[in-house]
């Protein structure tokens, strides 16, 4: 069996948020041929369609979602390798991302390490480009294989064309166009790390910045940096019931960041611009780790990442959002942008 339909499922179980309202309709997809013919089947009967990967990066509103929902389980690993070249990894957008990342160390690949313990599906990685610790999806990836709903065909992207940029693609910039089928990463063979490229990470490893580190050792590093901040998965802690990083670190153009203090992070960027640190300003607004009232609160590890505390409802969570959106806002004049995907709701 490739697909299964269920009807009134709450979309709450399927997203690391715990909240969410029933779908008109879910169906669970196992294998490609399954995926691209449920796509197809709903976008000719005119359904509105949601895709549903890991469920880390999503906030779905109260009410559901009245269409279609497409949950991705496809499976499967290939792997062309070449002393020369590396390792080419073709991998099927339902695996998780983080058993693919342990799998391709203990093959003796690395590229993927700094990546480490980031919940969610594959598929979903090259969508924000996904990245932590001085990484990012872009700097392995080769290509994207897509289905593109506006033409109903199947359609390859080379890294080149995705678009990438902090936290955005060519997939985030056209919503709903484009179905990832497959994603192909080109990995270097070896024991040593990409260079380390955050200070945070230097310094628990002890190694100046750009340094390559055995890249088992890095992965551990990340694993406990990010138990941290309560951003490893556990049923058991409420840390982690969350999206992550709810808002993104702005960029500001270049010239502008007269608007932050002197003792606000500054990071220049290649363009002019000035990237700095959404959770300084949080917490320099008043928000520090466990604002809020439950069910509802920021995390107890990390400002950056607002929780269910248990019992919580999407319209919770939104209302304190807007509450430290809007006390960034008033006391820096910077506006915070969500990074979860909002379905049926609104900031």
């Amino acid at each position: 069996m490739t697909a299964v339909a269920q009807s009134g499922v709450q979309l709450a179980e399927l997203t690391t948020l715990r909240v969410g309202g029933p779908a008109a309709k879910l169906i669970t997809v196992t294998t490609e041929a399954g995926l691209v013919d449920a796509v197809r089947q709903a976008d000719a009967a005119g359904e509105p369609l949601l895709i549903v990967g890991g469920g880390s990066n999503l906030l779905i509103g109260d009410d559901g979602f009245d269409g279609t929902v497409i949950k991705i389980d496809t499976r499967g690993v290939q792997a062309e390798v070449s002393s020369c070249s590396g390792a080419m990894v073709t991998v099927a957008a339902g695996e998780p991302w983080d058993e693919l990342v342990a799998r391709t160390l203990a093959e003796g690949w690395c590229g993927l390490e700094a990546l480490s313990g980031i919940p969610g599906l594959v598929g979903a990685t090259p969508i924000q480009n996904v990245g932590a610790y001085g990484a990012e999806i872009s700097h392995t990836l080769a290509s994207v294989r897509t289905l593109d709903r506006r033409s109903g065909q199947q359609k390859t992207f080379a890294v080149g064309d995705c678009g990438f940029g902090y936290r955005w693609s060519r997939f985030k910039a056209e919503p709903g166009r484009y179905v990832i089928l497959t994603v192909a990463l080109q990995l270097p063979i070896g024991e040593l790390s990409a260079p380390i490229g955050y200070p945070q990470l230097a310094q628990t490893l002890d190694v100046p910045l750009g340094t390559r580190v055995d890249a088992a050792t890095v992965r551990d590093a990340v694993l406990d940096l990010r138990r941290s901040k309560g951003m490893v998965l556990d049923d058991d802690d409420h840390d982690t019931w969350s999206a992550g990083s709810f808002f993104t670190n702005p960029i500001l153009p270049a010239g502008t960041d007269e608007l932050l203090p002197p003792s606000a992070p500054r990071y220049r960027q290649p363009d002019g611009s000035v990237k700095t640190s959404a959770a300084w300003l949080i917490e320099q607004a008043g928000f520090g780790k466990g604002y809020g009232t439950p069910p509802a609160t920021l995390s107890g590890k990390h400002t950056l990442a607002i929780t269910n505390r248990g019992g919580a409802t999407a319209d919770d969570l939104l209302r304190l959002a807007r509450t430290i959106r809007t006390g960034v806002h008033d006391r820096f004049g910077i506006e915070l942008v969500p990074e979860p995907n909002l379905v049926n709701c609104i900031l």
